[in-house]
């Protein structure tokens, strides 16, 4: 039975990445703070921190979107990972393996950027790099380069978006 779990908070850290030949690696902090109510009114509990980490095409795109101080929503597994110290010491480390994360939109908005299709298995189709700043299109390549006159037809990007 899978341990399933849903938090939000603020990222602690900024993203770490690590690439190797054949795999991709993200990880971060996240701080998770409640609110609760005393006596003299709202104030702040103490925060737990969580170690976030994901892997592939979600760990690149974490890295693109996420700083650090941004509210987050993560779901992924929990997990607990367990070694040995240099000083012979037992530890263990709760953390989520995210499957999805993105900006928590009841504290702000976010836009969103669609990421550009894998080359593999593509059949004549266009592919598109976007300027996450500004979420302008700044290359597009075609594998048919009869599918589009780039000089005669305006780039239409909701249609490269929408595919």
């Amino acid at each position: 039975m899978e341990a399933q779990v849903a938090l939000s908070g603020n990222l602690g850290s900024d993203v770490e990445m690590k690439r190797g030949e054949g795999y991709c690696y993200a990880r971060f902090r996240l701080g998770c703070t409640p609110r609760i109510h005393r006596a003299e009114g709202w104030t702040n509990a103490d925060t737990t921190w969580i170690g976030v980490s994901a892997s592939k095409r979600l760990a690149e795109n974490i890295e693109r979107s996420l700083h650090k101080g941004d509210p987050v929503i993560v779901v992924g597994r929990l997990r607990t990972r367990a070694w040995t110290d240099q000083a012979g010491q037992h530890r263990e480390m709760t953390q989520i393996e995210a499957s999805s994360v993105g900006h928590d939109l009841t504290r702000g908005v976010s836009t969103f950027v669609r990421s550009a299709k894998p080359a593999e298995g593509a059949d004549d189709a266009a592919s598109w790099s976007v300027d996450p700043e500004t979420g302008e299109v700044v290359e597009v390549s075609v594998d048919d380069a009869s599918a589009v006159d780039a000089e005669e037809a305006p780039l239409d990007v909701s249609e490269l978006l929408a595919a």
